[in-house]
């Protein structure tokens, strides 16, 4: 598993989701509205049914009040 940090300036709606290399989702790890301030994550390298994923590299999108990040990271097992 990994765990992803993040700081939000404001309240507001807040999607983060996992990709893989090929583009495809893999799995939404947050959805809705999330109050300002840090926040952590834990993902533990499954898809959105369950099912372990391989390692690889994975992209991470978080899109918060119309503005997007995405940051990469390798899931190693």
């Amino acid at each position: 598993s990994t765990t992803l940090e993040f700081e939000l300036p404001s309240a507001g709606a807040v999607e983060l989701s996992v990709y893989n290399a090929a583009g495809r989702r893999v799995t939404e790890l947050v959805r809705g509205h999330v109050e300002a301030g840090r926040r952590s994550v834990t993902w533990r390298g499954v898809d959105d049914e369950g099912t372990p994923v391989a390692s690889g590299v994975y992209f991470f999108r978080l899109s918060h009040n119309g503005e997007t990040v995405s940051r990469t990271g390798v899931l190693l097992k």
